[in-house]
C-alpha cells in the first residue's frame, strides 16, 4: 500500500483546518483505498474521528431522499462499528423529516462523539436527482456549527470535480461564481496516477506478501 501521505498530501492539512474540500479521481487509481488509509491515520493520532462512508447505498432512490437518505445511514453505522471505538460511534439515529435527515444524524453523531468528526462521503456521485441536492443542501446548511455541532471536515470523494456536481443535481453552472456548488468547499484535490516508483513499490509489496513474482 502506498502512504496515504503520499497520495492525498494536502489532506491531512484541510482536515486540521476544519476545511470541506472534494477528492476526484478515475477509476482503479485507488482512491477509496488512500481515504481509507487516510482515515485510519487520523483516527490513531488520537485527534480525530474519521471514517470513509459510501454514498453508494443511496443511488436505487434518485428522488426518494427518505429511502435514500436511511440507506446511507444503515451503512455508515455498519461501517463505523467495523472501523471506529465503540466511545467514537455514532449514537441512534434521530427521528427527522426526510429533507433534514442526514444533517441531523451528522449533528447528533458530531455532538456525542468526543473527538472532531471526519466524513470521507466517498462515491457522492452515485447519488442523483433530488436526493443528490438534498445532501449538498444539508451539508451546506450544517456547515456553520461545525466542529462541535456538525462534522468538522467532510470531503466529498467521487469521480467528478466540484463543479459537476451542481450539473447533476440539477442546477444551472453558468450560475456558478464559486468553485463550489454549495459554496463551502475550499479545494478541489485530484487524485494522480500512481507514478512507476509507486507501481515497482506496490510490485515489492505483492511479491513479499505471496511469495510470487508478478507476471511479465
Amino acid at each position: 500500500m502506498i502512504p496515504a501521505s503520499a497520495r492525498l498530501p494536502e489532506a491531512p492539512e484541510l482536515v486540521q483546518e476544519k476545511k470541506y474540500f472534494v477528492v476526484h479521481a478515475p477509476r482503479q487509481t485507488g482512491k477509496t483505498t488512500a481515504l481509507r488509509a487516510l482515515a485510519t491515520e487520523l483516527t490513531a493520532s488520537g485527534r480525530f474521528a474519521a471514517v470513509v462512508l459510501s454514498m453508494e447505498a443511496g443511488q436505487p432512490w434518485p428522488d426518494d431522499i427518505g429511502a435514500a437518505t436511511r440507506a446511507i445511514l444503515t451503512g455508515a453505522r455498519r461501517t463505523a462499528r467495523t472501523n471506529l471505538p465503540a466511545e467514537l460511534r455514532p449514537p441512534p439515529w434521530p427521528e427527522s423529516w426526510e429533507e433534514g435527515l442526514l444533517s441531523d444524524a451528522f449533528a447528533a453523531w458530531s455532538k456525542s462523539c468526543p473527538r472532531p468528526l471526519v466524513l470521507f462521503l466517498d462515491e457522492i456521485d452515485a447519488l442523483s436527482g433530488r436526493t443528490l441536492l438534498s445532501v449538498l443542501r444539508q451539508l451546506r446548511d450544517g456547515f456553520a456549527d461545525r466542529p462541535i455541532g456538525f462534522p468538522a471536515s467532510v470531503a466529498l470523494c467521487g469521480l467528478r470535480d466540484v463543479r459537476d456536481y451542481k450539473i447533476a443535481s440539477g442546477g444551472n453552472p453558468t450560475t456558478m461564481a464559486s468553485q463550489s456548488p454549495f459554496n463551502i468547499t475550499v479545494a478541489s484535490l485530484r487524485l494522480g496516477d500512481f507514478t512507476l516508483d509507486e507501481v515497482r513499490d506496490l510490485y515489492r509489496q505483492h511479491t513479499t506478501d505471496t511469495g510470487r513474482r508478478p507476471m511479465a
